[in-house]
């Protein structure tokens, strides 16, 4: 499924009146919710999906960029950013500091295929979730995104009625980044590793 379309205009080339948002979107239900919430809403005249880029093109001269991420916002249950058209602040030109993604490993118990599906589903309307991965062998749930794990625990207990506790969690950016510290800590041992045996090095001897 790469776009679902409500009109016939194809030229996404034309950026004025089209407001562009960018919502996770993992199947072809979860896209035809995102149309169902946006489709009539005020000056709204067409909406595309874009699932493989994660995107939603609304178009409508008079559609208020705001109200429409609002509106898919609180009646999705999903997080939601407004991609095009961006706030013009001459004061403020820092972009905000991108946030921070982590992996949660959650215990929860599953007992079924269908358990397994129905804590997916309800973990997905989160914001700031992106994937979660159940594991019904393990009775462990994978989360990664955004979010707030202590929240996500208690957004799994008043949302989906189920006992969940952390057994692991990991900052991937950081994670990211200190690999690649480790990595180039390793290249300049490998350069400096050779010196040992230098005709300069004092100590060279005593290795004899």
């Amino acid at each position: 499924m790469n776009s679902v379309a409500t009109n016939n205009q194809n030229d996404n080339t034309n950026q004025d009146g089209v407001i562009v948002l960018g919502v996770y979107i993992h199947c072809e239900g979860c896209a035809n919710e995102v149309l169902n919430h946006l489709r009539g809403f005020q000056d709204v005249e067409g909406v595309e999906i874009d699932a493989k880029n994660h995107q939603v093109r609304v178009k409508g001269a008079n559609a208020d960029p705001i109200k429409v991420s609002e509106r898919l916002r609180i009646k999705s249950g999903k997080h939601v950013e407004l991609i095009s058209p961006q706030k013009q602040d001459k004061k403020e030109e820092k972009k905000p500091p991108e946030p921070i993604v982590s992996e949660v490993v959650l215990k929860i118990y599953i007992h079924c295929e269908g358990c397994a599906n129905e804590v997916k589903q309800c973990i997905l309307k989160m914001e700031g979730v992106q994937t979660v991965n159940p594991d019904a062998e393990k009775n462990t749930v994978t989360v990664k995104g955004s979010m707030d794990p202590k929240k996500l625990v208690e957004f799994v207990s008043k949302r989906g009625g189920r006992h969940a506790e952390i057994l692991k969690e990991t900052n991937i950016n950081k994670s990211d980044q200190n690999d690649a510290n480790s990595n180039c800590d390793t290249h300049h041992q490998l350069v400096f590793a050779p010196q040992l045996f230098s005709d300069e090095n004092p100590n060279a001897c005593s290795l004899m």
